[in-house]
């Protein structure tokens, strides 16, 4: 399709004539049919909310047809009105534009909705079962017509998906501002969800998915590896690398995708188990996974080789990652390092598959009995608890990867706790190591994207990258010399690694003063004229924008993981400080009403103005996490931000005093 068309379709919003309907694609991934939540009014009533998309002209064939997806999906997507040009990250001047801004904006919704990097396109879904971009095709084709007309003097509000409309503002504040989800706290479980969604009211917008800067499983690939690398240290009898070591998970899915790609990298073998067969197929055909095993017997046999050869290799196993375990202990294949990564936020529609039945069996039953499929879940996590145990005591490293497999393992009854029945038996990912090895340091997963969509630009930021880094190391103090030497590694591997899906995108692990120099040097380049415009952005999964007491702030220790006030901090100080869009969910890898997660993107333009913008908001964007883990008595990030406070004159942050445990234990313990 030409550029003319496309932009004319863009601007034209919501047609005023019905397109034709579009036919159901059986070769693209589809989101499973949701569970039926509504009574017979508010079925009506959903519909009914559908229905004001459009003009009254067309309501009694839409009322039929959104009555029919209702009963077949589960949701009103509108497929009807699903655009016909292809999806994918535009170059920026591509698109029909008032405020390059909301351009840059419009480009990210499309790589987020880019087939070969959304898990469920067609359903608006990018990643990790239910993580939606928008809830319907009438809410993208009206969002992208007022992002390409509205000016920097306005503002988007975006309702879940829902485009409320352009508000007058001012070139300083946010172009668009993202609520996802935003419940009243009582009505957050996930039944809620699934009813509110059905009725089109809310939506989970994961942690980037409904904050446009998913980048396809890269997006974790960089924290992956440096999960199994310091996984791998803390292992370590003599300093060994991970070589003929075995890695062990499942799920190919969206962001679980990454897990193969990044055990080539750390350089072990791994086995990741995937019960959908389309899921494997886009992952090996991307290069991400090196070989597919369907049959136990042969997997143990071609384990067992790259093990003796101490290969670096990826398996995908299609099938139930339950069978593997049980088949690895019977037959005393060591597992070295083992986690999941199933989407458990999600687990009884669609996000985990239970042992015991296929693929088509289990999207059955989830529909036509969730009763039976909930208690066939839970029969599978104590079984899968029963194996891993049995392997954690010949001495497998197993880690919860903070998709809610120990918490929703605990609610099903698998004996995951320790013997204070509080704390569980397995540390989470963040608990052990990203926690006090990255986060605490003001170490996290900075993002950016070449606006051009050009190769080349991403090779030069990459280069760019690499010589910050680089020079940061020569001055850097012993704490976080590691971190620094991980990421210079990694920077300098990426275009080997080919780790782009979609757009031209480049995700790196650093802290405040990595992220700030790299985005002034970024800056400086696309005003010499040798790149065009790049987005920053981050993972929500961060230092500072995500309060999840079992994942991201599971090292928090005062009694506060449990609230929300950083994430809320985050998104509100970003949003004065420079951002191009803010973001704040509820929900995002550990599942709905179990964490609040907040999210940016910043344009980068070559301007002073953006300089100073970058300079503002990612100093703020990852001290502002530093000092609540500093209060919270971390000591890794106790001295972070107390160097900081050195280097800032105008940073003036509230430190614990600490207490000698004998006065305490005198008074309590007696």
């Amino acid at each position: 399709m030409d550029c003319i068309n496309f932009k004319a379709q863009i601007l034209d919003g919501i047609p005023d004539e019905l397109p034709e309907n579009k036919k159901f694609d059986s070769a693209v991934n589809h989101a499973p049919k949701r569970k039926a939540m509504l009574t017979g009014e508010e079925r009506k009533l959903a519909v009914n909310n559908a229905l004001r998309y459009f003009d009254k002209r067309h309501h009694k064939i839409l009322a039929h047809e959104f009555s029919e997806e209702l009963e077949t999906y589960g949701r009103i997507y509108m497929h009807r009105f699903r655009p016909g040009y292809d999806m994918y990250a535009r170059p920026i001047n591509e698109y029909p534009h008032q405020s390059k801004k909301a351009a840059a904006i419009m480009l990210m919704i499309q790589n987020n909705l880019n087939h070969a990097v959304a898990q469920h396109p067609h359903e608006l879904i990018t990643y990790g079962g239910n993580g939606a971009v928008f809830q319907n095709w009438a809410q993208y084709l009206l969002t992208m017509q007022y992002l390409a007309t509205m000016t920097d003097e306005q503002t988007l509000h975006m309702y879940s998906g829902h485009p409320m409309g352009l508000f007058p503002s001012s070139k300083e504040a946010p172009r668009v501002v993202v609520t996802n989800g935003m419940m009243i706290p009582n009505y957050s479980k996930q039944d809620d969800w699934e009813k509110f969604n059905a009725l089109g009211v809310t939506q989970y917008g994961q942690m980037t998915a409904g904050s446009y800067m998913y980048i396809g499983p890269q997006g974790i690939v960089h924290g992956t590896t440096i999960t199994l690398l310091n996984a791998g240290r803390k292992i370590s009898n003599n300093k060994e690398s991970l070589a003929g070591k075995l890695f062990l998970s499942s799920g190919l899915g969206g962001m679980s995708g990454a897990q193969p790609k990044a055990g080539n990298i750390a350089g072990c073998i791994s086995v990741v188990a995937e019960i959908n067969p389309l899921a494997i197929e886009t992952r090996h055909s991307q290069g991400w996974v090196d070989e597919v095993i369907n049959d136990l017997d042969l997997l143990v046999v071609r384990v067992n080789k790259a093990k003796a050869a101490k290969e670096v290799v990826s398996i995908a196993f299609e099938g139930n990652v339950v069978d593997v375990w049980e088949k690895f202990e019977h037959e005393n294949v060591f597992v070295d390092l083992g986690s999941d990564q199933t989407s458990l936020h999600n687990p009884w529609s669609g996000g985990y598959y239970p042992s015991g039945l296929s693929f088509k069996k289990a999207n059955e039953l989830m529909v036509e009995n969730p009763s039976l499929f909930k208690e066939k879940v839970q029969a599978s996590l104590r079984k899968q608890i029963v194996a891993i145990n049995k392997h954690a005591e010949r001495g497998t490293y197993f880690f919860d990867y903070g998709n809610a497999f120990l918490l929703e393992s605990s609610r099903a009854g698998a004996k995951v706790m320790k013997d204070d029945g509080i704390h569980f038996k397995y540390s989470s990912y963040v608990e052990d190591i990203m926690g006090p090895m990255c986060f605490d340091y003001g170490f996290g997963p900075f993002r950016w994207v070449c606006a051009s969509g050009k190769p080349s630009d991403l090779e030069i930021t990459d280069q760019i990258a690499a010589k910050v880094l680089e020079e940061l190391l020569t001055t850097a103090p012993n704490e976080i010399r590691q971190q620094l030497s991980d990421n210079i590694q990694w920077i300098k591997a990426a275009q080997k690694n080919k780790l782009v899906v979609g757009s031209q995108a480049r995700i790196l692990y650093a802290d405040a003063e990595g992220r700030m120099k790299i985005a002034e040097a970024f800056n400086e380049a696309i005003k010499n004229g040798e790149i065009d415009a790049v987005v920053l952005g981050r993972d929500h999964h961060d230092v500072s924008g995500t309060d999840s007491p079992y994942r991201e702030t599971a090292n928090i220790r005062d009694g506060s993981m449990f609230t929300a006030d950083m994430a809320i901090q985050n998104v509100i100080g970003d949003s004065f400080r420079g951002a191009s869009w803010v973001s704040i969910h509820n929900g995002g890898g550990v599942g709905w009403g179990e964490v609040i997660n907040g999210g940016f993107g910043m344009l980068l333009d070559g301007s002073d103005e953006a300089e100073n913008n970058l300079k503002s908001m990612l100093f703020f964007d990852v001290n502002n996490g530093i000092a609540r883990r500093s209060w919270a008595r971390n000591k890794g990030a106790n001295f972070a931000i107390k160097r900081e406070m050195e280097r800032t004159p105008n940073l003036k942050v509230t430190l614990p005093n600490l207490v000698d445990d004998n006065i305490l234990n005198d008074i309590f313990d007696s």
